[in-house]
């Protein structure tokens, strides 16, 4: 069973943050399963973007808890799954723990696409890739948590 996904991107604190919470929410909203989020470069101990802080604020889910933490190997242990934003980022973390082959899968994976990093961009960015981590985690869950 997947309960237990990790989230990665290279900050921690634009697009993992934005899935993890809303990966969490769905969770939740189950009665299931554990979600975390970290960067393969983390900006240790930073809140979230102030964009992705607002576009989730209009979702209903209040972002402002986050701080950033590094990636490690035990994290990517303890991890049913890692979700990723892009290929790059899968190699590197198979790179950095060959035993989490198999666990690590882009969160575009299904939909054949990357979510593009939009730190330092208009807020256009941030909603374009907000709504690609969408698309992801709809496909992962149809895949993987939806019951018939």
């Amino acid at each position: 069973m997947l309960d237990r996904v990790l989230i990665v991107c290279v900050g921690n604190i634009c697009r993992s943050p934005m899935a993890e919470a809303l990966l969490r929410a769905r969770f939740v909203a189950r009665g299931r399963g554990r979600v975390e989020s970290a960067g393969l470069g983390a900006l240790e101990g930073r809140g979230a973007d102030p964009i992705a802080v607002a576009l989730l604020a209009e979702r209903g889910i209040d972002l402002t808890p986050h701080r950033a933490r590094q990636l490690t190997p035990e994290m990517l242990a303890a991890a049913d799954l890692v979700l990723v934003m892009e290929s790059g980022h899968q190699r590197q973390i198979e790179a950095m723990a060959p035993s989490a082959r198999g666990r690590v899968h882009r969160i575009g994976k299904f939909g054949g696409f990357d979510v593009p990093d939009p730190y330092h961009l208009p807020r256009a960015s941030f909603e374009s890739a907000l709504a690609l981590i969408e698309r992801g985690l709809e496909d992962f869950d149809r895949a993987f948590w939806r019951t018939p």
